[in-house]
């Protein structure tokens, strides 16, 4: 006679790799990670310019690693749009063209636009007040051109963050470092500073005035003059 369901018992099963890779210690940045960021930053520096060959062997030699390392950094900077590879030709820094330019600072145009409107809507007024410092360093520099370089990224990436929108702010990460490969950079201009610190004036002023539509318009006003500057 069935006197009720039988007694169930739960084993669990540990998966062995599972368990070595959980007690495993984290290692440290990965080698190609390190050269990948000097990479970049000789690319940003010009030091290795727009359309030059890399040449691999001389580069292993300069950091001391084989080329192992450095062509898993390539692959990261390819990925980013700062490196270009060729088949049998190795890899090149990437070279903007004209429609190269106009493409990026469509996009970025309009994300950012995007999240001005986002953050006119619904910052709170502390965030106000973090965007408001940004921008207070941005006229204390206006006369130091590349710390104002600096200054003017990072309030545009604090906007974003403060837009609340992740992959945006991946993707004009991404993008902002393919700017940089522009031989006509917009605030290399003569004047051009002192115009976009005019510029962001309005986005700010609109973003305080809890103004979405005046905020979406100014920064494409924005984009729109820096890609005019970044194209003459």
């Amino acid at each position: 006679m069935n006197s009720g369901p039988a007694a169930t018992s739960t084993v669990t099963t540990k998966d062995p790799a599972a368990t070595a890779a959980a007690a495993r210690p984290l290692s440290p940045r990965a080698l190609y990670q390190d050269v990948a960021e000097r990479l970049r930053q000789q690319i940003f520096t010009r030091e290795l310019q727009p359309g030059a060959w890399i040449d691999e062997q001389r580069l292993a030699a300069e950091f001391g690693i084989s080329r192992t390392p450095l062509r898993e950094a390539l692959k990261v900077l390819a990925v980013e749009g700062l490196v270009t590879m060729k088949v049998r030709r190795g890899a090149y820094v990437t070279e903007m063209s004209p429609g190269d330019v106009g493409q990026v600072y469509h996009l970025l145009a309009l994300i950012e636009s995007d999240a001005a409107a986002e953050v006119a809507r619904r910052a709170d007024p502390a965030q106000h007040a973090a965007l408001a410092a940004l921008h207070g360093r941005l006229e204390g520099l206006v006369r130091q051109r590349d710390a104002f370089f600096a200054a003017n990224e990072q309030f545009h990436m604090a906007l974003l963050e403060t837009a609340g929108n992740r992959w945006a702010v991946q993707v004009v990460a991404d993008l902002r470092k393919v700017m940089k490969l522009n031989r006509h950079h917009s605030l290399l201009r003569q004047g051009r500073l002192e115009e976009s610190l005019a510029e962001h004036r309005a986005v700010m002023s609109a973003l305080q005035a809890g103004d979405p539509d005046g905020a979406r318009r100014a920064m494409l006003a924005h984009f729109a003059a820096g890609l005019e500057a970044a194209s003459t």
